[in-house]
């Protein structure tokens, strides 16, 4: 293209760009880029006029290019597809007509600050820079698969939306971010793909508002974090899909509204974390599935869980807050798993990990009468039994209770009605109180039960004792085998 075809404010692009200088077609006052359609020649650039620039133009010794435009429309199809480009662009604040394809193409840095956009291609793209798209409007796909981006990526206000729901409206499927991916205050119209990237540095989501109603919100199974996942008041209508993921830091949705009814809300299984919070958020509507995962610190209130979990095999050492025993326990009935005695045991190993020995025995309590509900009819009775009379070998005072109850009955029974003498000539002086400890005792003997023989009632009294005594000894016997065993 001859430098003569160029129209006035191409021609002041052109020759700014050997220096560096900026060009900037903004009234005073500002003006929005989503207006950009009705710009008029003064401040539109061909898409042609800048890719001939950008791949043409020689470096003079002394001067270092770049392409610094502000608030021009770029008219045509921006086509830089396997390119290597060696120059900083900087396109801010500019109306694309058509969608620019930097497919496959080497670029040293990237401003697409305040721009508007029918869509972009950045696929296998890599940036030795920072990919800034601020503030950015784009009404169709971001394709970043597979990008390679040596800084971070800012996308902090930008607002992305699809006509088309079935295509994900943020492509970053196995894309690689030397540094973190910044995008506080996000908006996105559909869904967000991540699965497989890798991100240095962290991901900042906090204020961002993602809706895909019946669908993903963001989908970023097996990503790598080497620090955080910041997504504080973060606002979600559709699902949260992390699982197999390993994030270095903590994901914190402190303050979030995680919303997919009938769905579910929040995936992180098979994932390695090292700190969930889930503080004084809303509640969750949808299902909560952390199975399998590990996490070093798990933060949330029992009044954030929703009606549905999913905790088979989810490993944490601390949980946070410290809350009584009775106030988590409910959640673990709400598994969608139904019984699961990994989630008891481990909650239980928590409150030991900060030396709550009360807590955890009440949630090892709490296992055991859930797991009676499994039992058929003969097992659920034994367990009651135990329940009632040494609860399960925690409360073992209640077998001393028994004991000196029905001692008591017994001995007055047998004291106001002595039974008689099976010999009378060789019988010892009776004692109601030994004569009672002798039936209710199936071990120990006295001498007396072999040596009287009650009569009528008295009789059927004796045999509820003699019963009763087996019951509260074989119970006491498997509760402390209990005890010792989780010692």
């Amino acid at each position: 293209m001859e430098i003569n075809e160029l129209t006035a404010a191409e021609a002041r692009v052109w020759q700014a760009f050997r220096t560096g200088e900026p060009v900037d077609f903004r009234e005073a006052g500002g003006d929005n880029a989503a207006d950009g359609a009705d710009w008029g020649p003064e401040r539109s650039v061909r898409a042609p006029v800048l890719r001939t620039l950008l791949l043409s133009t020689q470096q003079q010794d002394g001067e270092i290019p770049r392409l610094r435009l502000s608030g021009a429309r770029i008219t045509g199809h921006l086509n830089l597809m396997y390119a290597i480009v060696d120059h900083p662009l900087h396109l801010r604040y500019c109306h694309f007509d058509e969608s620019p394809d930097f497919y496959g193409t080497r670029l040293r840095q990237l401003n697409l600050r305040g721009s508007v956009l029918p869509a972009v291609n950045l696929a296998s793209t890599r940036i030795d820079g920072p990919l800034r798209m601020t503030d950015c409007r784009v009404r169709g796909p971001v394709r970043l698969a597979g990008a390679e981006i040596a800084g971070a990526l800012f996308m902090d206000g930008a607002e992305l939306t699809t006509s088309d729901p079935s295509v994900p409206v943020l492509q970053l499927h196995q894309a690689v971010l030397g540094d973190g991916f910044a995008a506080p205050g996000l908006r996105v119209r559909g869904e967000m793909l991540l699965t497989g990237a890798t991100v240095g540095g962290s991901i900042a989501l906090d204020g961002a508002e993602l809706s895909n109603p019946g669908g993903h919100v963001l989908r970023a199974q097996s990503i790598e974090v080497r620090a955080d996942v910041r997504a504080r008041t973060l606002r979600t209508q559709g699902a949260i899909d992390l699982r197999g993921s390993r994030i270095a830091g903590c994901l914190d949705f402190t303050r979030a509204r995680l919303s997919n009814p009938g769905g579910m809300a929040l995936r992180a299984s098979s994932c390695t974390i090292g700190e969930l919070w889930l503080y004084r958020c809303e509640p969750i509507e949808g299902r909560l599935h952390l199975r399998r995962s590990r996490i070093e610190v798990l933060g949330f209130e029992s009044e954030v869980a929703p009606g549905e979990v999913l905790f088979n095999n989810l490993t944490y050492t601390t949980l946070t807050p410290h809350e009584p025993a009775e106030r988590r326990l409910p959640l673990l009935e709400r598994d969608g798993d139904g019984y699961v005695p990994y989630a008891y045991e481990q909650l239980a190993a928590a409150y030991r990990h900060v030396g709550d020995e009360g807590a955890a025995r009440r949630v090892q309590l709490a296992k055991l009468r859930r797991h009676r509900t499994t039992l058929p009819w003969l097992g659920r009775l034994w367990g009651h039994l135990q329940d009632l009379t040494v609860g399960y070998g925690f409360r073992p005072l209640r077998a001393a209770v028994w004991l000196l109850s029905l001692l008591a009955a017994g001995s007055i029974a047998y004291a106001v009605h002595h039974p008689r003498p099976l010999k009378a000539s060789e019988a010892p002086e009776f004692n109601p109180l030994f004569y009672t400890l002798d039936l209710l005792l199936p071990v120990i003997s006295f001498g007396q039960e072999g040596a009287f023989a009650p009569e009528g009632g008295y009789q059927y009294l004796s045999y509820v004792l003699i019963l009763t005594g087996w019951i509260l000894a074989t119970t006491v016997i498997a509760g402390v085998s209990r005890s010792v065993t989780r010692q």
